[in-house]
């Protein structure tokens, strides 16, 4: 399996082989050992596994937990294709407020390692994509925040070419605030908090 550490602290993105035949694929985006190498401890205990279809145009996120309690994530596309937005919303974070960008599907197999207080969006790239998630704490209504992926701010290259056809948002995420208006409402995890959560203080 291919590692890649990314441009905002403790995330990553693996690459495991794809082997294909006559009948399809077989791929397994997830190996203990791999994470293990990359990160120096077992995957986190899984709490939740969930999953969301969404058509082509659809943009979901930013999404993220209030820290404390957070919640990391591992992500996958199993059909379709997405391209994939992490940004760093954790401050004090030697890394706050960078993004990375990733093609998730596709047939690849590859994964995305989410640390808690890291953000993940995504744009459906395909007539229909399978995002799933392996999630570090059960979903809490109360804890689940989001951010505006339009926010120049964050700069996110979110293709919006078509005026007319803007991505396909939830109400929840249309009306999301902006980077600034989440850190002067202290919406925004501390680094250190977040440290805390994933055992690493």
């Amino acid at each position: 399996m291919e590692i890649r550490a990314l441009d905002i602290a403790g995330a990553y993105e693996f690459t495991p082989p794809v082997f294909t035949d006559e009948r399809g694929l077989f791929t397994s985006p997830y190996r203990e050992e791999a994470f293990h190498r990359a990160l120096g401890r077992p995957l986190f205990p899984v709490r939740q596994v969930s999953h969301n279809l969404s058509a082509n145009g659809v943009l979901r996120g930013v999404h993220y937990t209030a820290t404390p309690p957070g919640c990391a994530k591992y992500v996958c596309c199993q059909h379709g294709t997405v391209r994939d937005f992490l940004v760093d919303l954790r401050v004090g974070s030697p890394t706050f407020g960078r993004y990375e960008v990733t093609e998730l599907g596709g047939g690849t197999g590859r994964a995305l390692y989410v640390p808690v207080g890291v953000g993940h969006a995504f744009l459906s790239t395909a007539e229909v994509s399978l995002v799933t998630y392996l999630l570090s704490a059960e979903y809490q209504p109360a804890n689940e925040l989001a951010l505006d992926p339009l926010d120049p701010a964050i700069g996110l290259p979110v293709p919006v070419t078509e005026p007319a056809h803007p991505p396909v948002r939830s109400r929840r995420d249309r009306e999301a605030p902006s980077l600034d208006e989440a850190a002067d409402r202290g919406l925004l995890p501390a680094y250190a908090d977040c440290l805390a959560a994933e055992g690493l203080l």
